[in-house]
């Protein structure tokens, strides 16, 4: 089943923030793309299957709290 979550993640600032979410959320089962916007502060997530608890957790591991 195609998913999408969205998530706000208000300590995202520069190109590196951007790099480090995409990095470990890539690596959460099921993801197929993610959308990076640092101007929104906000990281949208889409693919199969994807849990939610999972790309939090990614989030976090890449250093950034979930709003």
């Amino acid at each position: 089943m195609q998913t999408e979550l969205q998530y706000t993640v208000p300590g995202m600032s520069c190109g590196s923030c951007k790099a480090a979410i995409t990095e470990d959320v890539r690596e959460v089962s099921g993801v197929q793309a993610i959308d990076v916007d640092l101007e929104a502060k906000s990281v949208t997530v889409r693919g199969e299957n994807v849990e939610d608890a999972a790309v939090r957790a990614a989030i976090a591991e890449a250093g950034y709290e979930v709003a």
